[in-house]
């Protein structure tokens, strides 16, 4: 088997689907590109079994086949080659692999491309389209809110919702919530799926920045993502995803509205000065003005800041761990933030004011137990 394409197109779609290898000594294969020649045409597929990606390319090769290929090696030596032709010579007996760049020769040992094992196929499937950056969006909403919790499955996804009205993702690790909700997406049947955070982490880094459609598919074991050229499928987690809608509190008559930026910079800075194993910082209201405070009574540090706000209710003082407020302030893009509470014991609703109307964000987050200083 012969073939012979350009080191940079190559190069971008082995980068593409690398993501998928895996690392696993257990079966050294999964550590290959899968490189398969059908008619002119070159299918490229990584996998670690729970998550595979696939791309295609044409090429110029007179006859067909497969062949395992290593794949750091192979990353390693088209990075270091200049831009130009490279011929790919595979021995079908042996395979013994050999590349030729410019002056340029070097062989490497691949595998037998029967052993791959297979990517799977969503068959019994049913589908939804998505605009890239719907996509796009809703994942860097809150892929970061996911657990990592290997001794809870469910929450180490995000659960995707799918009404005939919208579509809901939920991610949770038990101290934070985000529930993203599009309006202006639906699908045609109700349903609910969770997709692992590998999956989405590939997807967030392969979704193409011009918004074309992505297809979705889905039945009741795998999820099937694709395109462009790229295709994902990933194995659902098989597990019952938590009532996430019991644990966001209806009534929060506390609401305090402040420019998010202002709020995102004292919250960095006084933080410095919190607790490195709680990191809690304190936040008393009073009328408008809003003290964000925090110490690190080991060290003798300590921090306080006061803001100006917008504020309806009781005056209340609440403990929240820095570092939540801060991830989740980081992935909102609005210019103003609503912090709704009831009690100090209770969680506080962080949400976007204004934006887009296609779009709803609620961000949870648990408070901490202050200490008695003050």
């Amino acid at each position: 088997m012969r073939f012979i394409v350009s080191t940079s197109t190559l190069l971008k779609q082995l980068q593409a689907v690398s993501g998928a290898l895996s690392s696993s000594t257990v079966l050294p294969i999964l550590e290959n590109f899968l490189f398969e020649i059908k008619d002119g045409n070159l299918t490229i597929s990584a996998t670690d079994l729970q998550t595979s990606m696939t791309t295609s390319l044409p090429v110029e090769a007179k006859e067909n086949g497969r062949i395992a290929i290593p794949s750091r090696i192979l990353l390693e030596t088209l990075k270091s080659l200049p831009e130009q032709p490279v011929a790919f010579s595979v021995d079908d007996k042996t395979f013994a692999i050999e590349i030729n760049a410019g002056d340029g020769k070097y062989k490497l040992s691949g595998e037998n491309g029967e052993d791959f094992p297979k990517i799977p196929v969503v068959e019994n499937a049913s589908s939804v389209n998505l605009p890239a950056s719907v996509l796009a969006e809703a994942i860097n909403k809150t892929i970061f809110a996911v657990s990592n919790d290997e001794l809870r499955p469910a929450m180490t996804g995000v659960y995707c919702q799918l009404s005939t009205s919208h579509l809901t993702f939920v991610a949770t690790d038990a101290h934070k919530l985000v529930r993203y909700r599009r309006k202006d997406a639906k699908a045609a049947s109700t349903t609910s799926f969770i997709l692992p955070k590998k999956a989405l982490t590939l997807l967030k880094s392969s979704l193409p920045s011009d918004d074309v459609n992505v297809s979705v598919e889905y039945n009741s074991t795998s999820a099937f993502f694709k395109f462009g050229n790229i295709n994902l499928v990933c194995r659902l987690i098989d597990e019952r995803y938590p009532d996430y809608e019991a644990v966001i509190p209806q009534s929060n008559p506390n609401k305090l509205n402040i420019d998010r930026l202002t709020f995102l910079g004292s919250l960095n800075r006084v933080a410095i000065y919190a607790n490195k194993t709680t990191h809690q910082v304190r936040l008393k209201i009073n009328g408008s003005e809003l003290n964000i405070s925090s110490e690190d009574i080991d060290f003798a540090n300590e921090a306080h800041e006061r803001l100006s706000c917008q504020y309806e209710g009781e005056d209340m003082e609440i403990g929240f761990n820095a570092r939540f407020l801060i991830e989740m302030l980081k992935n909102l893009s609005c210019e103003e933030v609503s912090l709704e509470m009831s009690t100090p014991n209770r969680a506080g609703l962080l949400l976007p004011q204004g934006g887009d109307e296609n779009e709803d964000v609620l961000m949870l987050v648990m408070p901490v137990m202050l200490n008695s200083y003050a």
